[in-house]
């Protein structure tokens, strides 16, 4: 397991300096298979291929999150960071405000899940690149 670069990807996302396409290259390189994010903890789990796991604290300030789970905001947060508009901190605080309490990354199942307070839920699928729509 190669946790250098996991903190290296976890340390440049939250300074804004990557777009999640490029988190989800590095990590996958190094084995990440998932990882979840607590944003009541700060806190951010790895799951590796092959079977292991790494727990890393996140710097970013924790904001209040939202007693009630909005799935149109959830979504807004989500084009924002795919459009490039905003980066990972403005993201996270947006989870929060959306009422997101953990999300997780499924990198090899292509899709992240985001979880509110009382068990709701929003499924995204990654993108698909441009030539693969055609």
């Amino acid at each position: 397991m190669n946790t250098s670069v996991i903190h290296e990807v976890l340390a440049e996302s939250q300074a804004g300096k990557l777009i999640f396409p490029e988190v989800v290259r590095r990590l996958s390189e190094v084995g990440v298979e998932s990882y979840l994010c607590d944003l009541a903890t700060g806190s951010e789990t790895f799951y590796m291929a092959d079977g292991s796991t790494h727990s890393e604290q996140m710097t970013l300030p924790l904001a209040p999150i939202a007693t009630d789970f909005s799935s149109s905001q959830v979504v807004a947060a989500i084009r924002g960071a795919q459009t490039d508009t905003i980066r990972y901190p403005e993201f996270m605080k947006r989870s929060a405000a959306a009422g997101v309490i953990a999300y997780w990354a499924f990198l090899s199942g292509k899709k992240v899940i985001y979880f509110g307070r009382k068990g709701e839920s929003h499924t995204e699928e990654f993108p698909r690149p441009a030539s693969a729509e055609k």
